[in-house]
Parts: C-alpha cells; structure tokens; sequence
C-alpha cells in the first residue's frame, strides 16, 4: 500500500493551505459568525482559483480532479477556519446529482457557473418530519401536462437564502411503494418564484456564515425536464449521493480537528504554569498525544474512503465509517483543545470555542451519527432470520 500523495496531490494541498492562509482573515471569520455574514466574495474567489467544483468535468468548469483532491481542500480550508471555508466547499451541495445522473443538457446549463462561483447550489432533502427517515418524505411533485406541481417544505437547507438552484427530492408516484417512489428535480429558479417561500432559521450554535433555511413550495410549477435521472430512482439516487458527499464531509471535520490540535500545540508551548510551559505536564502531553493519533487515525479513513470512490470501487460501509469516527475526532479534539487553552478556550478571541461549535454540527448532518453507525453495524451483521 502506498500512503503517499502524488505531487499533482500535494501541490492541491499546498494551494489549499497557501489560499486559506492568505484569504481568510480570522477577525472577518469571527465576524461572519457574530453577525450571520454569508462571504459571498470569499466564494466568488475560491471558485476563481479553481477550489469549486474540482470533480467536475474539464467541459464543464471543473478540473476532473477526485474527491480525494475535494478533500485536500476541505481539510486545509477547514483547518484555518471553517466558518470562512465551509461557504465556498458548500457551494456546490445538490449538483453532484447533475454531475451524477443528470443529462449533458444539464451539465452543460449548470455546472460551469457553479464551478465559477456565479450560481450557489443547494440540496432539498430533509423535511420538518423526515430527516434520517429519507423514505418517509412527504413533498409530492404531480405530473400537470409537461410539468410537476410541487407542494411540500423542506427544512435545514443550507444555503437556501442564496442558492438559486438545487436539487429537490420528491414524491413522484404516490402509488409507488417505498424506496421506489421518488426522483430528484432540479429547481433553477429558487429566488424569484412566487410560488417558493424560503425563510431563514437564524442563528445556529455553529455554521453561521452558512445560511440554515426552510424553503416551502405551493403549487410551484417545473417543466418535467427537470427531472434528474429517472422517476422512481430518487432514493437510490439520493443515497448514492450521501455516499460520495460524505467523505469530504468527514475531511471538513478531520480539518476542524487538524486546526484545533495546532492551536493546542503552540498554546501549550507557550502558556505557563507554575513558572513551566504546560506543555512539559504529562497531562498536557498525553492530552496531545491522544489528539494527535486521532487525527492521524481519521485522516487515514478519509483518505481510505476517498480513493476506492476515486478507484471506482466505492464501500459505503467504509464511506460511513469515514464520516463518523472523524466527526467524532473533531468533537473531541475541539473539546480538549478548549480544556488545555483552560479559560481562554472559552474566549471568542481565541477562536477555540468556535472550532468546537463548528465541530459538532458534523454529527448531525449529511448523516447523523446514529445513522452512520446503524449502516455500519447493518453490513457487518447482515440480516439476521
């Protein structure tokens, strides 16, 4: 086995580090979660430099790079501040099901201006009474002539106050059984129609650059065109989806834990206690030690995940182990990064307290951790009669 990254990987990585280093400015990040700021800029000059939209296609805007290069970037812009580098990682949720299932009428119409930075996208999944529970949604789209009719709410929708277009998941056949009755629409006209009312949730324990929405639709008319892959595969389709998001989702969190051990490290270094760094106290460094192989530990899972997609032998079991443990592994390296600042862990001016708020949305969405240990747990087992 060969753990190395190629030098096209680690010149990705570089760029990456060299970017988040020198474009987020720590004070604006503060300000940004302070005062529910989404930097639209910010992700107007990500795209720019080619960090959006990295898998797509060359024909499309993209460098048709791997989710392993995704997660490169997803680690290093997590690792300097999440709240300035989810916005521009986020940017692109919902058209990976274009990229995936979509026609190239609609890979050519979309993908390029999202990989430019010039269309926010979205995913409209979760609903106020299904998250986990995907087969249970109760958003109908209706065959009407030509077009769907919608009704429906959908909720905790990132990016919803500014993303123009997206993908929704419907029920397309109510006389369908479960898992085979859905398809997923592309919706191209999120903040102009009437028909869609789309409201804020407000201030979160993390994320706040991120906008949280409820996007509610009645009677939106959409031609039937707009249809992603085939009527019926829509929970397949959506699965397949969470499979592949969910690895960078995990190396945001793995650039979270990265981040907060760093900080840790210099701090103890530095920090003093009876008349010594704190770093030569056996708790401190046991604390950081454990900290340390954590990340190392997530790191390798990510890593792991991310090439047998690249490889074209995705395991979803390992995709969900990947998502889990390191979400977990930003949790509590967050955590102890708060124990050893003591005090000014506790300090917005130290930002440690924001990396564990941003941590621990981790475990709740693209997959609570509940769900990614039952997936876990259910392939390891098997049926059992």
């Amino acid at each position: 086995m060969d753990f190395e990254l190629t030098e096209e990987q680690r010149d990705v990585k570089n760029a990456a580090r060299e970017f988040a280093e020198g474009e987020f400015d720590l004070e604006y990040g503060r300000k940004c979660d302070a005062e529910h700021i989404y930097p639209i800029e910010l992700v107007k000059k990500a795209a720019k430099e080619g960090f959006v939209g990295m898998a797509f296609p060359e024909k499309y805007g993209g460098q048709e790079l791997g989710i392993l290069e995704t997660c490169l970037v997803a680690e290093e812009f997590s690792r300097v501040d999440f709240t300035l580098g989810m916005p521009a990682l986020s940017s692109t949720f919902g058209s990976e099901q274009i990229m995936l299932f979509g026609t190239d009428e609609q890979k050519e119409e979309y993908l390029p201006k999202i990989a430019a930075g010039e269309l926010i996208s979205c995913g409209m999944y979760t609903e106020p009474d299904a998250g986990s529970d995907a087969a249970s949604y109760k958003t109908t789209a209706v065959k009407d002539g030509d077009d769907y009719i919608i009704n429906g709410t959908k909720t905790f929708i990132t990016n919803g106050a500014y993303a123009e277009v997206g993908a929704l998941a419907a029920v397309t056949d109510q006389e369908a059984p479960k898992f085979s009755n859905m398809g997923i629409i592309w919706i191209d006209d999120l903040q102009k129609n009437e028909s869609i009312k789309i409201s804020d949730l407000g201030r979160k324990m993390g994320l706040n650059s991120s906008s949280t929405c409820e996007i509610a639709f009645d009677n939106y008319r959409v031609p039937q065109s707009n249809l992603v892959g085939e009527e019926g595969m829509g929970f397949l389709q959506a699965m397949q989806f969470f499979d592949v998001t969910r690895v960078p989702v995990g190396a945001m969190s793995l650039g979270i834990a990265q981040g907060a051990y760093e900080k840790s490290l210099a701090y103890s270094k530095e920090r003093k206690a009876f008349g010594v760094p704190i770093a030569k106290f056996e708790v401190t460094m046991f604390k950081l030690a454990e900290m340390a192989t954590k990340v190392e530990a997530a790191r390798n899972l990510v890593y792991k995940a991310a090439c047998l997609i690249d490889n074209e032998t995705p395991d979803p079991t390992l995709s969900s182990m990947a998502k889990w443990y390191a979400a977990k592994v930003g949790v509590d390296v967050a955590d102890e990064a708060i124990q050893i600042h003591g005090g000014n862990g506790y300090m917005a001016d130290y930002d440690i307290e924001r990396f564990y708020r941003n941590a621990k949305i981790q475990e709740i969405y693209e997959g609570t951790k509940e769900i990614e240990k039952y997936t876990i747990a259910r392939e390891i087992i098997g049926r059992i009669k």
